[in-house]
């Protein structure tokens, strides 16, 4: 293979990226970094076109078929982690052009699922507040021992979710598609059907890959058989809550909260509603955010161009 000569690193927000990468080892390299995200495909072309590799924070920016149809330079397409569904596997294939993913690490987004869940129970955003304010106890909040944790999903996140769930003394109920009660019992968890999840969790805990087929799995009527006094969080994939059926529970008081870090456009506009709905607790996709994934990801990104230069690429993608 060839030596790739200008590489394209996408939506370092927080301008982290050379930082926390082994960078040197690619002195022949031209590295760019860009710290914003284009939503225009056009302006997105221009800027890309000159790059033989491109390095794709998650799925900040999506690389459909269109878009890889006219990046007639491109070879190489990293993103960070080991699938990215915003990017065209089978697109790249037809073109030649050799998409790889990187290690990574799926705790940090257990983490942040519970620093979501114990934020909403236990009201700490607006008891700091209130503090800062001079005021003192001004919210009574909820324990978690003896409440239902439901969990939709029950993988490798789903379940490290509900063994803290269970250290907390929580019983732990689950549902998708195609879990078995015998999958679920290995776990310690209950499997539920679908309505039961929704009626019988104290909180709901999202942990889906975004498919056609979780796409608005939990909508207006799901939500609908929730608890008043029930929160809802979600660290997978926006689009698998319909927002809008979201927005609507909230505000009409027909559950206690949510937890997001995930949303249908990213970055969340500033305009948009669920930023003035009550009773949230919203993040800035954080969930795989931390140092040691970071550095995971370059080093795997780094050791994807070395290897796709020595003619043997690695992790590689293929659907």
């Amino acid at each position: 293979m060839p030596k790739l000569m200008r590489l394209a690193i996408l939506d370092d927000y927080q301008g982290v990226t050379l930082a926390l990468g082994p960078w040197e080892k690619l002195p022949h390299i031209e590295t760019t970094v860009f710290r914003d995200t284009l939503h225009d495909q056009d302006a997105l072309v221009a800027r890309l076109a000159p790059f033989d590799a491109i390095l794709a924070m998650r799925e900040r920016t999506p690389f459909p078929a269109a878009l890889l149809e006219r990046l007639p330079n491109l070879k190489l397409l990293i993103t960070t982690g080991e699938r990215n569904r915003g990017i065209d596997a089978a697109a790249c294939a037809a073109r030649g052009i050799t998409f790889s993913g990187t290690p990574s690490f799926g705790a940090p987004t257990v983490d942040l699922t519970w620093g979501l869940i114990l934020a909403l129970a236990r009201g700490i955003p607006g008891q700091q507040d209130a503090l800062r304010a001079g005021r003192w106890q001004t919210e009574v909040g909820v324990g978690l021992q003896g409440r239902t944790l439901g969990l939709l999903g029950l993988g490798k996140l789903g379940q490290k979710v509900a063994k803290v769930g269970q250290a907390f003394g929580m019983k732990t109920i689950a549902w998708s598609q195609n879990l078995t009660a015998e999958a679920a019992a290995a776990h310690g968890v209950t499997r539920v059907e679908k309505a039961e999840l929704f009626s019988g969790a104290d909180v709901l805990s999202i942990h889906l890959i975004l498919s056609e087929r979780s796409r608005g799995l939990v909508g207006a009527a799901e939500l609908a058989l929730m608890k008043p006094d029930a929160f809802v969080v979600n660290t997978s994939r926006g689009p698998i809550i319909d927002q809008a059926a979201l927005i609507a529970a909230l505000r009409e008081g027909r559950i206690a909260g949510a937890g997001i870090d995930v949303y249908d456009i990213e970055p969340l506009p500033m305009d948009h509603p669920l930023l003035s709905a009550p009773n949230t607790v919203l993040t800035p996709h954080l969930g795989y955010v931390t140092q040691e994934n970071y550095r995971s990801y370059f080093a795997g990104a780094v050791e994807a161009i070395q290897a796709y230069e020595a003619g043997s690429p690695i992790r590689v993608i293929t659907g």
